[in-house]
């Protein structure tokens, strides 16, 4: 008998109605049968509820951006953009997509190495605010900006001497492409007020993923200390300070939801605490995958169920192609299986040990590997949880001709 390998919890929030998962009040096959397969479904109700939960739990006067680079789907991106206080962009391309989304160009922030010439130029005229990563980047965006005769808003992305414990992506701690090193951060800020641009403040982002709040308490803490004294050496208060994000959400066995109501006890108290230096500046949490992360599903249909040496093999129209996350090929060192279940049998017992496959035609196009279901056929949806995060975007769609799967937004 195959061994079983465990799955993911399935996130809070999804229903049922006769025996299939519902999503946004509608069954899945009836949202197959309309839009067709694969197909990513994201739930509008579970994105509102996200943002309620995490601001009543943090202090009011924190403001809680969306890294759109987690989903840029263009419906979802307009959502967010009215649940926010701000989007944080990093490219030129999302530059466009956030604001055809309706986001004001004054509540966006561009961040990621290597911006283009032509990227800061159409930051710049925009307004948007762009964050620094290196002093020769600071060079080009003030040469662009008086060129043009414009003032720029420009913050500088710290490259902080500590890591977010725990995280899946460190950001920060030691050699990085991201941000500047903490010795170039206050001549870079003084030749910004030298040219009179606008200096919006710190970006400080440690590390992304993260499931423990000791963890997240520890490197905010951090996090406010360093802008501190940064702003005290360069002798000017920041107007604004990103604390980066890192809350992650649980994707595999064992993994537990963050304590999102001790981080905001402890960051409401270092704010309370904070010193004069910082006692006007605006701070805000930056997020991505924990805001949408839950709120995405993504569905197949099995396309055959076959056998090989006494192992039952689910094979499915969707792979790797679409979720190249969940087939452990996004960043993992040891592939682990994302929530998963047979959505048109969602209440049914457990009865076989199967792995879900995908189309393509590689060993590695893996959706669950070895996984206790109920007994699926031809026809038959599987459906992919926490897909709402680094899914549609972040896969090779084009990867064997297969194109890209189809997006819906659900109430």
């Amino acid at each position: 008998m195959s061994k079983v390998k465990p799955i993911g919890p399935i996130p809070n929030g999804y229903a049922s109605a006769d025996g299939e998962l519902v999503i946004g009040g509608a069954k899945v096959s009836a949202l197959v049968a309309e839009y067709g397969s694969p197909l990513f479904v994201y739930s509008k109700q579970l994105l509102t509820n996200r943002i309620k939960a995490l601001r009543a739990a943090m202090p009011d006067e924190l403001h809680i951006h969306y890294a759109m680079k987690a989903n840029p789907f263009a419906p979802l991106l307009s959502h967010m953009a009215d649940l926010t206080d701000g989007i944080d962009i990093a490219s030129g391309g999302e530059l466009t997509m956030a604001l055809q989304a309706g986001a004001k160009a004054s509540n966006i922030s561009f961040a990621g190495p290597g911006k283009r010439d032509a990227e800061l130029l159409a930051a710049i005229k925009a307004g948007v605010t762009i964050n620094i990563e290196s002093p020769s980047e600071c060079a080009r965006a003030l040469d662009i900006a008086a060129r043009e005769e414009l003032q720029p808003r420009l913050a500088v992305r710290v490259n902080p001497n500590f890591d977010l414990k725990g995280s899946g992506m460190k950001m920060g701690g030691g050699a990085k492409p991201f941000g500047m090193d903490i010795a170039l951060v206050v001549p870079t800020v003084q030749s910004i007020l030298a040219a009179n641009a606008h200096w919006r403040g710190f970006h400080i982002f440690a590390g992304s993923q993260a499931l423990k709040a000791e963890a997240l308490i520890e490197t905010q803490a951090q996090t406010m200390a360093l802008a501190a004294r940064l702003a005290e050496e360069i002798g000017q208060q920041p107007e604004h300070i990103n604390l980066g994000g890192g809350f992650g959400i649980p994707y595999f066995p064992g993994d537990q939801s963050v304590d999102i109501e001790s981080i905001g006890a402890a960051l409401a108290q270092k704010l309370k605490e904070r010193p004069a230096i910082l006692q006007n500046s605006q701070f805000a949490l930056e997020l991505g995958r924990y805001l949408v992360g839950e709120a995405g599903v993504y569905l197949s249909q099995i396309v055959d169920r076959k056998q090989s040496e006494g192992h039952i093999f689910l094979v499915t129209d969707g792979g790797l192609h679409h979720q190249l996350a969940a087939s452990g090929n996004f960043g993992t060192v040891i592939r682990r299986n994302y929530p998963a279940a047979i959505a048109t049998r969602y209440e049914a017992p457990t009865e076989e040990i199967v792995s879900i496959v995908g189309c393509l035609c590689t060993p590695l196009d893996i959706l669950s590997d070895r996984v206790e279901m109920p007994s699926a056929q031809v026809g038959d949806i599987v459906a992919i949880f926490c897909a709402g995060a680094y899914g549609a975007s972040a896969s090779p769609a084009n990867f064997l001709g297969q194109g890209a799967a189809q997006e819906i937004m659900v109430d």
